[in-house]
């Protein structure tokens, strides 16, 4: 599947004169869990290589694209961008593959969630030797008098992000949402909407209501709905069953269909598999409301296509006993068939948010630095 990414850039200190070029690199950011005889172990990357093969320049930015404030490529910007000739697929796998040699046991399952793909440029100027124009230093070893920078192919910027307005497709109103919401709500309307390839696209929504008087914070979660084969997981008895929970299975049950809950926000990796799998386990299902909830929401800026990787991770996470992972998970399938954007309310308290019904909390230190992720 085609990835889309933003190309950005690093910002120069290059004397003035100096004919830039800029060399790219691919930068991958996200959350990986490694599904493992022994449990499921998680990490956040957040690393860089070269887009293109070269003894010329540094094999990656290293840490200049965390520290260093980047900027979007335009038209405008003066220099020669040097093309990618790697494709991002070959270098993930050689992301993971570096990484996945420290793993302490072979891995049933893999998942990279909340990913965002980048195209970095870096600046250099030739005098000599390749200069790095961040610092002003060499780059490289004294070059023959032959090297041309023309040969590598390439050109001038010719890259412009497009904007669609947020105005409501249903009633025109100015939309609201965070700089990092992927999802907007009109709030003449009471509707929510995302951006795609056709314009404005609605989101079905629901939430959990609340007392009147508490100290609220709405969180949004994805409940999917979703076909699983390799298992019998299409019921709440089937959920009960196959995660050993501590409960009789009660008549009805079996009519009860059992779905997947992941967060549509951001957190450190270890709380949104706590999450996941807590929610999921629990399966709210009453009194949900179809409507945006009225106070304050947390902005969702994780999307559903991000959800869906976590429903073979979940799976691996609640299954019981844990030795049918290791035996099964090659065999579960599960396509995921539709999708609801379900707001849970969490009681604001000094340090955690809490949620009383499903014995959950979440660190508030941890959402404000979500961001970073």
């Amino acid at each position: 599947m085609e990835r889309s990414y933003f190309r950005y850039m690093l910002p120069h200190n290059a004397p003035e004169g100096q004919e830039l070029v800029y060399f790219p690199y691919w930068r991958f950011k996200g959350m990986l869990f490694s599904c493992l005889p022994s449990g499921i172990q998680n990490r956040f990357l957040d690393a860089s290589q070269q887009a293109m093969q070269s003894t010329l320049f540094p094999p990656s930015v290293g840490l200049r694209s965390q520290a260093m404030k980047l900027q979007f490529v335009s038209p405008e910007t003066k220099g020669w961008f040097i093309n990618p000739t790697l494709p991002f697929r070959q270098v993930m796998e050689t992301f993971l593959t570096r990484f996945n040699l420290k793993m302490p046991g072979p891995i049933l399952h893999q998942s990279h969630i909340g990913e965002s793909l980048s195209l970095i440029y870096a600046p250099f100027y030739v005098a000599k030797r390749i200069m790095d124009a961040v610092l002003n230093q060499p780059a490289s070893e004294e070059l023959d008098e032959t090297f041309e920078l023309s040969h590598f192919s390439g050109g001038p910027a010719d890259w412009r992000i497009r904007f669609i307005p947020t105005l409501c497709p249903n009633c025109g109103w100015d939309m609201q949402g965070r700089r990092d919401a992927l999802v907007l709500h009109c709030t003449n309307c009471e509707s929510m909407w995302q951006a795609s390839k056709d314009g404005m696209s609605r989101v079905n929504v629901a939430h959990l209501p609340t007392p009147e008087g508490k100290n609220i914070i709405y969180l949004p979660f994805w409940r999917i709905r979703a076909e699983v084969s390799g298992i019998d997981l299409n019921s709440y008895a089937d959920l009960v069953k196959a995660a050993n929970l501590p409960k009789v299975v009660q008549p009805g049950w079996d009519r009860i269909p059992c779905h997947f809950w992941s967060p549509a926000f951001k957190v450190r990796p270890r709380s949104f598999l706590r999450l996941t799998h807590h929610i999921t386990l629990s399966q709210p299902r009453d009194h949900l409301v179809a409507d945006v909830p009225k106070g304050s929401m947390h902005p969702v800026n994780l999307p559903v296509s991000e959800a869906v990787e976590t429903l073979k991770l979940n799976i691996a996470g609640f299954l019981r006993p844990k030795k049918v992972v290791e035996d099964r998970i090659a065999e579960i399938h599960v396509k995921p068939s539709r999708y609801l954007l379900v707001y849970l309310p969490f009681e604001i308290r000094h340090h955690d948010l809490v949620q009383n019904t499903f014995n959950i909390a979440v660190n508030r230190n941890q959402l404000a630095l979500a961001g970073n992720l």
